[in-house]
């Protein structure tokens, strides 16, 4: 295994890799926002389950074959390879939280850049007593509209939202 690249570089090194590509770095970006990754016999899978290369073709809007050279392309590219064949998806709790009973907080920070925007947010959350679930942030990178969100067991108790929301680095809140 190579030595880290620091998140800046890498991304860097992925946007160069695809620059003259821009229907692979469509899919690249599909792959890395949706957790799927590559196998070493070049197919694309989520958690080591092949995904069809024409499912994802339509869902990205691009030609199937086009799917299948950048997996081939990823393979050829020793740091991409080693992210695409080690990366795995992670169940999003949100869109299921009022059926198990948690509740979700999303914060959209001023600045996706800034440090600290998750480690304030979770400082409020365990002030006001409140167990974590699960915490995702979407890559600034990746995401145009980045985001934390929160999930915690059971309802939220009165101005844990407020507390948040009077963060420095938060835009927003949204429950």
């Amino acid at each position: 295994m190579r030595s880290p690249y620091n998140w800046s570089d890498m991304w860097s090194e992925i946007v160069a890799s695809f620059t003259d590509f821009p229907a692979q770095w469509t899919v690249v970006r599909f792959l890395l926002t949706n957790g799927f990754g590559v196998n070493s016999e070049g197919r694309i899978v989520c958690n080591g389950i092949e995904v069809p290369a024409t499912h994802l073709a339509r869902e990205i809007g691009v030609d199937r074959r086009v799917v299948d050279t950048t997996a081939q392309r990823i393979l050829s590219l020793p740091l991409l390879s080693e992210i695409f064949l080690n990366i795995r998806a992670t169940p999003d709790l949100s869109r299921v939280a009022e059926a198990l009973g948690l509740s979700v907080i999303t914060v959209l920070p001023r600045n996706a850049q800034e440090p600290g925007i998750v480690s304030s947010a979770v400082k409020v959350v365990t002030e006001f007593h409140c167990s974590i679930r699960q915490i995702f942030v979407t890559d600034s990178y990746l995401a145009e509209d980045p985001k934390l969100v929160i999930i915690v067991d059971g309802p939220l108790p009165l101005g844990v939202i407020e507390a948040i929301r009077a963060l420095p680095q938060v835009r927003q809140v949204i429950v």
